[in-house]
């Protein structure tokens, strides 16, 4: 029997074949590598409340996070911990730790917790920004209680727009197609060099593969002012608004970029713009140079602008486009 014959007993792979094999394994490699490196700093996260008899601690749910720091930051999704007196982190070794809030912030779905523990596995935040379409990441967390599980994608798209429980837009939202389920919440997208570029935040239950994540370059912003504030700072502008369609003739004559503005309906008289000028049915068009053509394009410029210092409104008032200047203030928790 010829050594070569289908029935020799041996296998053997063609150059193309190997190529492929080849190809296989670094993406194996790459992925196991990642999961090593940021593997030990993704945490279980156990929530309850204390009965009201006092007799014991009513659980609530579960969800994972990222532990950022060796003294026991962790990052997490607001809705994983909202409502909760009671928390109970597990470690990949198994290790139990308590942990306490930090700081919440809702309109983004992301919270800071901190473990009682020190010396502590932890990961670091990439930039979102550099992510591409196809590009490879890795969701690690804890679906349906299975500690440590991994998924893998690639980016579907960026600058994805999404409603949060308080019906905030987060923007530049990530979708990936790494298969989440819940107890994923509050854990780590990961890109493959093992850097963390998103908290996945949500899945859409009618949808097939459909993942998305908080980007890292918003969840640093946000942890750094939880860390220094306790929370948040946003400014506060003090109207309500809608959203309103200009006309092509208003557009040209004033050279506006957008076909829209926000139109004043209500104006809080202790707020901000109560004694800055700024009218009822007037219609912002921009603020501190920046377009303004949404209720969400305001939420997003008066999450930037810092609290007390004065912003330029733009405004159209009949025939006539003003400008307004409004000290902002700072949005009460």
């Amino acid at each position: 029997m010829e050594e070569n014959s289908p029935f020799s007993g041996r296998c053997e792979v063609g150059a193309a074949g190997r190529s492929d094999v080849d190809l296989l394994d670094a993406y194996s490699r790459a992925i196991t590598t990642v999961v090593e490196a940021v593997g030990p700093a993704v945490v279980s996260i156990s929530v309850g409340r204390e009965s009201a008899d006092g007799n014991g601690v009513e659980p609530m749910g579960a969800g994972s996070g990222i532990l950022l720091t060796p003294d026991g930051y962790v990052l997490t999704n607001h809705h994983v911990v909202r409502e909760t007196n009671r928390m109970r982190l597990t470690l990949t070794d198994g290790a139990r730790l308590g942990a306490v809030p930090v700081g919440t912030d809702p309109p983004n779905d992301l919270a800071v917790v901190r473990a009682d523990g020190s010396g502590l596995p932890y990961a670091s935040l990439g930039d979102s920004a550099a992510l591409k379409v196809g590009q490879l990441v890795i969701a690690i967390g804890n679906p349906f209680g299975f500690q440590s599980s991994v998924s893998t994608g690639v980016v579907s798209a960026t600058g994805r727009g999404m409603r949060t429980i308080d019906r905030r837009l987060i923007e530049n939202v990530i979708q990936h197609t790494a298969p989440l389920n819940p107890g994923n919440s509050g854990g780590p997208l990961v890109d493959s060099r093992g850097r963390v570029v998103g908290i996945n935040t949500a899945i859409i239950a009618a949808a097939q593969g459909l993942g998305f994540a908080v980007p890292s370059n918003t969840a640093r912003h946000v942890v750094s002012q939880i860390l220094a504030h306790g929370r948040v700072r946003r400014g506060y502008l003090g109207i309500g608004g809608r959203q309103r369609p200009l006309s092509r003739r208003m557009v040209r004559y004033f050279e506006l970029p957008r076909e829209s503005g926000v139109e004043v309906v209500s104006l809080d008289p202790q707020g901000p713009a109560g004694g800055s000028g700024i009218r009822p049915g007037d219609i912002v068009v921009g603020m501190n140079g920046h377009p303004v053509e949404s209720v969400d394009d305001l939420h997003r410029l008066l999450s930037e602008v810092e609290v007390g210092k004065p912003a330029r409104i733009d405004v159209l008032r009949g025939t006539e486009r003003t400008a307004v200047e409004v000290v902002i203030a700072e949005e009460a928790a």
